[in-house]
């Protein structure tokens, strides 16, 4: 019995995976975990032979997360990723430790037989060798990885360039971002957490798992009676902001 674990900050996401591995009668799911910090400490405790793991979480990325754990022998790890900008294109994207968000189940079931055939001595032997070069990957596109100047988004037979002032917020819809100026919207094939990344802290913010705000933009913070905040935009637009954001946006904006 193969005992497996899944790591996604995102909700819908560790679901679907706990769904999926349901259908599967050799593999046994010892728990899931929200965050890495969590994840480390269930991976030394609980000793699983598989792990789930998502590249980019609100407190620390995947690598991170592999880098600090002290179990030996290593487990198996499935990235599950909506990355495919940088480490994929350097590996096998049909390899047993990549699942690209949105993935279709059968994808999902293939990579679970390529995870059967191999033995506990080749994971670990390949373990350390693929880990390291990722992480290097890793590393030297979040070096590369400056304040963008422009946004391109492709419309068409043309290629629209978003200054990131013009931008009011932006919102997640399935595996696309849509980014929202005066009086349009735009909608480019991104994550939300690649765009944070992309653009200057300074100005802009998540407040929800769903949304980013422009803080030029913010007009004013409605309250509600139960503690809970929304941002008023520009637009007037009501966008509503997540606890688990909360503390950061309102330091960001002087509260």
């Amino acid at each position: 019995m193969i005992k497996a674990l899944v790591i996604d900050d995102e909700e819908l996401a560790r679901k679907r995976v706990l769904y999926l591995l349901l259908q599967v009668p050799d593999v046994e799911v010892i728990g899931e975990c929200s965050n890495g910090k969590t994840a480390i400490a269930e991976i030394d405790k609980q000793r699983p032979d598989l792990i789930f793991l998502d590249i980019n979480m609100k407190d620390m990325n995947g690598f991170e997360v592999l880098q600090k754990i002290t179990l030996s022998p290593k487990p198996i790890v499935i990235f599950v990723t909506a990355y495919d900008n940088y480490a994929l294109k350097a590996f096998d994207v049909d390899a047993f430790d990549f699942l690209l968000k949105p993935f279709k189940d059968e994808r999902f079931f293939r990579t679970i037989e390529k995870v059967r055939k191999i033995s506990a001595n080749e994971a670990d032997e390949n373990f350390e060798k693929r880990i390291i070069e990722l992480f290097n990957l890793y590393k030297s596109k979040a070096q590369k990885t400056a304040i963008l100047d422009k946004i391109p988004v492709k419309q068409g037979n043309k290629t629209v360039l978003i200054h990131p002032d013009e931008i009011l917020y932006i919102t997640a819809s399935g595996s696309y971002a849509e980014i929202f100026v005066e009086n349009k919207k735009y909608v480019l094939r991104e994550s939300l957490n690649s765009l944070c990344e992309s653009l200057d802290g300074n100005k802009f913010i998540r407040i929800h798992r769903s949304s980013i705000v422009n803080l030029h933009h913010v007009k004013e913070i409605v309250h509600s009676e139960f503690s809970e905040i929304d941002a008023r935009m520009t637009d007037n637009n009501l966008l509503h902001i997540s606890k688990s954001y909360k503390k950061d946006f309102l330091e960001k904006v002087g509260i």
